[in-house]
């Protein structure tokens, strides 16, 4: 699974500022991108070769009638529980408080890897001070300024050493295929269909799955998991901590699946909750199924399907180029079709092309319409292969990379598109200098 690390600590130590420089982004954590589940506080970090996940905890109970220190402790307490490491963020300047202690005692008891950092250390003198928090009775504890970023390299190199290794799983090396969506769209339901039994719990209470489900799906010649996750809701739903403890894992559960198929309620269209499901699964670079579940409620014609075909389309222009699938988990109406095209799309995914065919193909076309000139500048593609990455990754080496924009880009992901079929996956341009 999926490496994932949680920020705790108290407010205005610079949790949200470690955040930003963790994840590489350069404004504030306020509405970044509000919509899933707080999906302003949850980032991809990499370092040394090793991806990893950042989810800052703080702000999760603000909905929360409770009194601010058992708040605290309380996303403290989902953080050991879900989290691979915890970094534990205080601040020199304001000293150690009974908040810092509690959270510290919380800490010291879990079985969990804990790193603390001392925020806000940007001179000699405030790294001695820093030695007073050895107090918490913490092993790892590394003075850092997130604002300038003093400090944090050491702190990422110990970070990355800390993720458990790669053990030799029990599930076998099968696609996974994550059933992702709203609450009450039809996720346990449609797991249920396909496999012909009642193997998760399904009732009309939106928010039963609390847990991501794994299921072995074994038949008419296929082999792969299905996944069942917890609905992502807005933010301003996530109230109760297992709600957020369910968040967590569907986030883990996306990162870990070859192919989400994302189900859409057909009785309440196609909302802004799932478009932002969508910008998390392309942020993963996932393969991508569109499922449109409870198709045998709505009154049709012979334009209906082309219609609400051509509205999520529109909306989550400009990737088009994904399977719709309309279904019927209570009549299973044409789940098979979405089995197939989910192992297409992984199909799609694990598509690798010979570099000679890449060039035989696209240099003519590049040749025909090539790059605009930028500043009396010609730029000349002059070779193209495809990366050995997880999603298709092509990259296109040219004498002046700097000089080709966001329009030819998408020229050269379509004629790749045209020519080879990888309908449901994330294509990447990168351009190198030749």
């Amino acid at each position: 699974m999926g490496n994932i690390v949680a920020i705790v600590g108290r407010p205005n130590v610079g949790k949200s500022t470690l955040f930003n420089r963790l994840t590489g982004t350069r404004q504030a954590i306020v509405n970044e991108e509000a919509g899933v589940t707080r999906d302003r506080l949850y980032g991809k970090a990499f370092w040394n070769g090793v991806d990893f996940s950042v989810i800052d905890t703080g702000g999760y109970a603000t909905n929360s009638d409770d009194i601010f220190e058992e708040a605290i402790r309380r996303q403290v307490l989902i953080a050991i529980e879900e989290a691979d490491i915890i970094v534990f963020v205080v601040d020199v300047v304001s000293g150690i408080t009974d908040y810092d202690e509690g959270v510290a005692d919380l800490l010291r008891r879990s079985q969990k890897p804990v790193l603390m950092v001392v925020n806000k250390v940007d001179n000699n003198e405030r790294i001695t001070e820093s030695s007073y928090f050895y107090a918490l009775g913490l092993e790892h504890l590394y003075p850092i300024s997130a604002i300038n970023g003093a400090g944090t390299g050491e702190f990422l190199d110990k970070l990355v050493s800390m993720f458990p290794k790669e053990e030799n799983e029990q599930e076998l090396d099968l696609p996974k295929f994550t059933i992702v969506g709203r609450p009450n769209a039809g996720k346990s339901s449609i797991i249920n269909a396909f496999i012909g039994e009642e193997r998760n719990i399904v009732t009309p209470i939106s928010g039963t799955t609390r847990d991501s489900i794994f299921t072995r799906y074994n038949k008419f010649g296929h082999d792969f998991y299905l996944v069942d996750t917890a609905g992502l809701r807005k933010k301003s739903k996530v109230n109760e901590d297992l709600e957020f403890y369910s968040v967590m894992r569907a986030i883990r559960a996306i990162e870990n699946s070859d192919v989400c198929m994302l189900m859409i309620d057909a009785t309440r269209g196609f909302e802004a909750q799932d478009q932002k499901i969508f910008n998390l699964i392309q942020r993963n670079k996932k393969g991508i199924v569109v499922l449109v579940n409870k198709w045998d409620l709505i009154e049709k014609d012979t334009h209906t399907v082309k219609k609400f075909e051509a509205m999520v389309r529109e909306a989550m222009a400009p990737y088009t180029d994904f399977p719709i699938v309309f279904t019927s988990a209570l009549t299973k109406q044409r789940i098979h079709r979405a089995i197939e095209e989910a192992l297409q799309v992984y199909e799609n995914k694990e598509t690798k092309i010979t570099t000679s065919k890449l060039n035989d193909t696209l240099l003519p076309l590049i040749d025909k319409f090539p790059p605009p000139s930028t500043k009396g500048k010609f730029i000349k593609i002059k070779y193209v292969t495809q990366l050995p990455t997880q999603s298709p990754t092509f990259a296109f080496f040219c004498n002046l990379p700097q000089y080709i924009k966001d329009p030819y880009k998408r020229f050269l992901e379509n004629k790749i598109r045209e020519n080879w079929n990888f309908n449901g996956v994330q294509v990447n341009i990168v351009l190198r200098k030749k």
